[in-house]
């Protein structure tokens, strides 16, 4: 089963997929938009273009586990790719995934631009690794 990996962000938006026995995430794109609505089309798209049969939206929450402004945003995001598509959505707890995706380009040298590009879709693969985790 595929499982599409999804790193909301401000303004740009990381995808990541499974292979389809479900036990690795692989990056695949980023997503430049701060819209929800267009963010959610994409995705849905996405998600269909590559056979997804459930979608894993990280969900950002604060360190003490209160929903802040980021994480409304997330669900609200999730309400418009419902509308979009009939494929399952997972809200997951996102902390410290973008800290891991920084500390991963630390320590394979990725710098400048290539390190902002690159952010956005590691952290969806390791939301996406996460929950794939979680489910074995």
């Amino acid at each position: 089963m595929k499982i599409l990996g999804i790193d909301f962000g401000d303004s740009r938006t990381g995808f990541a997929i499974s292979d389809k026995l479900g036990f690795g995430a692989s990056t695949l794109e980023n997503f430049k938009s701060h819209s929800i609505i267009k963010v959610s089309d994409y995705a849905a798209e996405l998600a269909e273009k590559l056979g997804a049969e459930k979608i894993v939206l990280g969900f950002p929450k604060n360190m003490n586990g209160t929903i802040g402004e980021r994480g409304e945003r997330t669900k609200r995001l999730k309400s418009e790719l419902e509308k979009r598509t009939d494929v399952p959505i997972i809200l997951w707890d996102e902390r410290l995934t973008t800290v891991s995706a920084h500390n991963l380009m630390n320590v394979t040298n990725v710098r400048g631009k290539k390190r902002k590009e690159s952010v956005d879709s590691i952290s969806a693969a390791f939301i996406l690794q996460s929950y794939l985790d979680s489910i074995k």
